[in-house]
């Protein structure tokens, strides 16, 4: 199925056209929906099972050509994707290592990604944001649709939306957000289309802040690289809590997922409803690295490989993390009424 309801903008020049075309063709190819969102955020339409029902796979920090435990880790996710029937997977980011990819021709795409996730239950779309070790890639290389003619799982947006009606899940680029890749000088970035920051930023809350309002789902879900709180070796993300954290706060948001911190972890926020998630164990992963004073609303931490699964239905939620053999170490569950009160 195919339709686009996002308005065109003018284009001129043979190059302009071409790029066009080839966006459209990469469209029908997707095999997705997309629906107009905002100014910027594009809306891709993903079905529900037929009962309303809607199973996914949470994974980030994974891409290092399957060592570290990766090929171990993406070896339990295609049992437990079997075993729920999943419908998707989102990866929240640092998706090759060390630094991103250097071309579309990079061959760490497949080592790193269809090479590993190989599993039959694992051959669905994956949704995917930037990590800032993507950041020190080519950027346009990871976001270009010609990485689907590779493999057609593929799809990584700086800023989107999926919509199953069921739930709505803003995926967000925060990496931009952190003042301290801008001005550090180990690691080179690329920020092209990213400066001026303080406007794209201010653009992307904008847009965001605008689609949760308007969202009538029953479930909405933020998805990010960096934690608003975690205790793991990163910490709070003192940029997302100032700037982000309000409109979620505001908006009736249920869950902020994320990696950046390689670890598994629940906190639930001390001043809303909204539990922060982090599933950034799919490959290194940092032993005993735990800030001990920083622990308000904390519910669980694990600082092994693994990875999360999220199952939805109009009135539950329920949230598992994984270790490395499958062993399921946290269960988060959520319900809500079947209909809202008027």
């Amino acid at each position: 199925m195919f339709c686009v309801l996002t308005p065109l903008r003018t284009m001129s020049g043979f190059s302009n056209m071409f790029m066009f075309i080839k966006s459209f063709l990469f469209t029908i190819s997707f095999g997705l929906c997309i629906l107009y969102a905002s100014a910027e955020l594009k809306k891709f339409a993903h079905s529900s099972k037929d009962d309303g029902s809607l199973n996914f796979l949470v994974l980030g920090d994974w891409g290092r050509r399957g060592a570290y435990n990766q090929s171990e880790v993406a070896f339990q996710m295609g049992k437990v994707g079997k075993k729920l029937d999943i419908d998707f997977v989102v990866s929240t980011g640092d998706n090759f290592y060390d630094n991103g990819l250097t071309s579309i021709h990079d061959t760490a795409f497949e080592e790193s990604f269809t090479n590993v996730y190989s599993a039959k239950s694992l051959q669905k779309q994956w949704y995917s944001v930037l990590g800032n070790h993507d950041y020190r890639g080519d950027v346009e290389a990871q976001l270009s649709p010609f990485l689907r003619e590779i493999d057609n799982r593929w799809l990584c947006l700086r800023s989107f939306i999926v919509d199953s009606e069921l739930v709505e899940i803003f995926f967000v680029d925060t990496t931009p957000f952190v003042e301290e890749y801008f001005t550090e000088k180990k690691h080179k970035y690329d920020w092209q289309g990213i400066i001026p920051q303080k406007s794209y930023i201010t653009n992307l809350l904008k847009d965001l802040e605008l689609a949760i309002k308007e969202s009538t789902s029953k479930w909405k879900i933020v998805v990010g690289h960096h934690a608003i709180r975690s205790v793991g070796h990163h910490g709070d993300t003192q940029e997302l809590i100032k700037q982000l954290l309000p409109i979620l706060q505001e908006n009736d948001v249920d869950f902020y997922m994320n990696g950046h911190d390689h670890c598994l972890e629940h906190i639930s926020d001390t001043e809303s409803s909204i539990q922060f998630l982090t599933s950034g164990a799919g490959s290194k992963a940092w032993r005993g690295d735990i800030h001990e004073t920083n622990q308000r609303g904390l519910h669980f931490f694990y600082d092994g490989q693994g990875f999360m699964s999220v199952k939805l239905t109009q009135t539950d939620a329920t949230i598992e993390f994984y270790d490395v053999s499958g062993n399921v170490l946290h269960r988060l569950t959520s319900s809500k009424n079947l209909y809202s009160p008027m």
